[in-house]
This record gives C-alpha cells, structure tokens and sequence, in this order.
C-alpha cells in the first residue's frame, strides 16, 4: 500500500478566463432593454423607462403561462425575466383593454391612454427583444386584440 501525501490543490479563478468587456452581460442586457423603452416611449429618464418596464412586465407575466412563460423569461435578460416568472398566474385572462386598465392602476397618475402608451412601449420593444416567433407564441396564448400592443397588426383569426 502506497500512501501519497495530499497535493495543494491550484484554483484558476474563472473571472480572468472572462473577456472584460462584458463582465456583467445581464446588467447590460437588462440596460439595453429598458433604454430601447425610453427610446421607443420617449421616457424623460432612465429611472422612468425602467420602472414602467418593470410593471407592464409583471403584469404580463400573470397573463403568459407554461412553455411559452418559460421561453419567455429565458429570451429576456436575467432580471426582466426574474419578474416575468416571479409572477401568480392569473385566475382568468384579461382582455388587452383590461390588460392596459390593470396596468393603469399600477402607475401613478396614468390614464388609460397614457397606460396604452407604456405597455406598447414595452411590448414592442419586447417583440424585437424576443423575436417573432416566440411573440407569436406568446400573442396565441393571449386574448384577440395583445398584437396591436406588440406592434403588430391583429391579423390572427378570431374565432
């Protein structure tokens, strides 16, 4: 029997092994995402785009369930799809109407044009953010009338 003496083990730390650039891709990732708002909804500040892409954002993620809800944290950058999935699954689906009333409710001194405003500018940039066709999953999940929210021309056939 042969006894060997432990060997120190060698760590290689894996940050050095990271290009620089990038070394928070989700902080960048949700940044990008919540300036494409400010852009698409000519938000005054950041801090403005940010807090209303958080609420259309939660409010949409009580209303997308299943694969499509998983497919859709996954797409975003890590904390928009932190709030997605953090989400109770709604007991009914709302209607878009209803959808944007809801959100109204969620954001201080809006109305329901001003709510119309904010969750399109989400949305959108959402849809561009995640690709078509998981925004035509998602839209199928949805009751008539979401498409227009995403940017879209309601074309689907409503039965």
């Amino acid at each position: 029997m042969t006894v060997t003496t432990p060997q120190p083990r060698t760590t290689i730390s894996t940050p050095s092994l990271r290009p620089r650039v990038r070394e928070e891709p989700e902080a960048a990732d949700w940044l990008k995402l919540t300036e494409a708002v400010r852009d698409a909804g000519r938000y005054p500040t950041r801090a403005e785009a940010e807090r209303v892409t958080r609420i259309v954002l939660s409010a949409l993620g009580g209303h997308v369930t299943g694969d499509e809800r998983v497919a859709l944290a996954q797409a975003l950058p890590r904390e928009a799809g932190r709030v997605i999935a953090s989400q109770i699954p709604a007991t009914h689906p709302l209607t878009a109407r209803e959808f944007v009333e809801s959100v109204a409710t969620r954001i201080e001194g809006s109305t329901p044009a001003t709510a119309r405003w904010d969750v399109s500018s989400v949305l959108s940039v959402l849809s561009t953010y995640v690709g078509e066709p998981l925004t035509s999953r998602v839209l199928a999940q949805l009751p008539p009338g979401y498409a227009l929210l995403f940017g879209r021309a309601d074309l689907a056939a409503h039965h």
